[in-house]
């Protein structure tokens, strides 16, 4: 998703499907890409954007404020009846951050093999 291999929609389909703990544990791995990533808080409010879930909703105004890593410690451990407004903002946000390190830091010299998916 991340990468535009699969869309949004896609993935929430698939996230959906899963038992909470699963659920819990998505959004724990979200986070610690997004955090390798170097996510910042601008790439939290452009991800808010592009995750199709309202800017007054909970997760998505928590991305978008400082210090970001306490942030998303908050958003995945919200109710459960907010994780899929959770995924939406977390992978999308997390896309932001790993397009933008992508095209900067890794252009042609990256051997990430995340970052070499086609």
């Amino acid at each position: 998703m991340a990468q535009g291999l699969f869309s949004l929609e896609e993935g929430v389909k698939w996230f959906s499907s899963l038992e909470e703990d699963d659920k819990k544990e998505v959004l724990h791995e979200i986070v610690r890409y997004a955090m390798q990533a170097h996510i910042t808080t601008q790439d939290g409010r452009e991800g808010v954007v592009k995750s199709g879930v309202k800017p007054t909703m909970t997760p998505a105004v928590l991305i978008t404020r400082e210090p970001i890593v306490e942030r998303m410690g908050t958003i995945i451990n919200l109710p459960a009846a907010e994780n899929t407004k959770a995924f939406r903002v977390l992978i999308s946000a997390f896309s932001v951050a790993d397009t933008r390190r992508r095209e900067t830091e890794c252009r042609g010299v990256c051997s990430h093999e995340w970052h070499n998916l086609e």
